[in-house]
């Protein structure tokens, strides 16, 4: 962000991709942990899953249109959904324990949280939503 304006700039300035950005780092932290047979499975999933966030996050930010952005971010709080499924799933098979689980969740929730304040700005700006 530009700290003389307070503007935001580039995608980068959201808080939404900043705080993606982390849950996309300790997703990658996180699976380098799980069995070598996942690498195919959950961990490319969620791995994908993950950058899905932040790169529609990012492509939204670049549309010119709310109506545009809304479809992009939207999509976001979407990966970030399935990004909670997967987290269950791998702490309920045992891949991560309760301390690992409970921070990555805690992540997610509040990057679902920032990305539902663009969407519902983005409706609000949008005629007849």
């Amino acid at each position: 962000m530009n700290k003389e304006s307070g503007k935001i700039r580039n995608f980068q300035d959201l808080d939404a991709w900043r705080e993606g950005h982390l849950l996309v780092l300790e997703t990658y932290k996180v699976t380098k942990k799980f069995p070598r047979e996942e690498i195919f499975g959950l961990i490319s999933q969620m791995r994908r899953c993950a950058v899905s966030i932040t790169s529609n996050i990012a492509e939204g930010f670049s549309r010119q249109s709310y109506k545009e952005k809304l479809q992009f971010y939207s999509i976001s709080q979407g990966s970030v959904t399935e990004l909670q499924n997967q987290l269950l799933i791998s702490k309920d098979v045992g891949y991560m324990d309760e301390s690992e689980f409970q921070k990555i969740s805690e992540q997610s929730i509040k990057v679902h949280k920032i990305i539902n304040g663009l969407i519902r700005h983005s409706k609000a700006v949008i005629p007849n939503s």
